[in-house]
């Protein structure tokens, strides 16, 4: 193994509902929409579970944990990053940066960023400084700029331990 680091890239979409739970980044927010999903729906952590398996070279989180797997119904994410970081530590490699941007018109994330950031920060073993988060609306283009659905945008470096 090379100590060059590795960057990954990944992208998660859910279709939003009145009155479902909604869970972003490890954080439960109160909100008059939640995220549609067969685990808890977290758009943010699906996404940097995906970059983080990306840039290892590792499966995707649905081949991981499929959709139609009766043990990951309703699962909360956190336990994806659990199994995530089992397998980047089996790689003798470690999560260096995330930089994530979460496309919604709800909830309104500004309230809530900094312990979303503190959540990814502990999910994924990183120093604070390391992780951004970012709110964005669709200025109401397509599903999202409609307050249909939410889509998590995110880009991890990864490198030796």
């Amino acid at each position: 193994m090379n100590d060059l680091p590795r960057i990954g890239l990944g992208i998660d979409v859910h279709r939003l509902e009145p009155g479902r739970p909604c869970v972003l980044a490890g954080v439960a927010i109160d909100s008059p929409v939640g995220p549609i999903g067969h685990s808890d729906g977290d758009a943010v952590l699906h996404a940097v579970c995906d970059a983080v398996l990306g840039a290892c070279g590792l499966d995707d989180l649905g081949t991981l944990f499929p959709d139609n797997a009766a043990a990951n119904a309703g699962r909360a994410s956190a336990e994806f990053c659990a199994a995530t970081m089992q397998r980047v530590r089996g790689l003798r490699l470690c999560v260096w940066s995330l930089d994530v941007v979460l496309e919604t018109n709800l909830p309104k994330l500004a309230p809530h960023r900094a312990a979303m950031r503190a959540r990814l920060a502990e999910l994924f073993g990183i120093a604070l400084d390391r992780v951004n988060l970012k709110g964005k609306t669709g200025e109401r283009v397509d599903a999202i700029g409609r307050g249909e659905a939410m889509r998590a945008t995110a880009v991890a470096l990864v490198g030796p331990a």
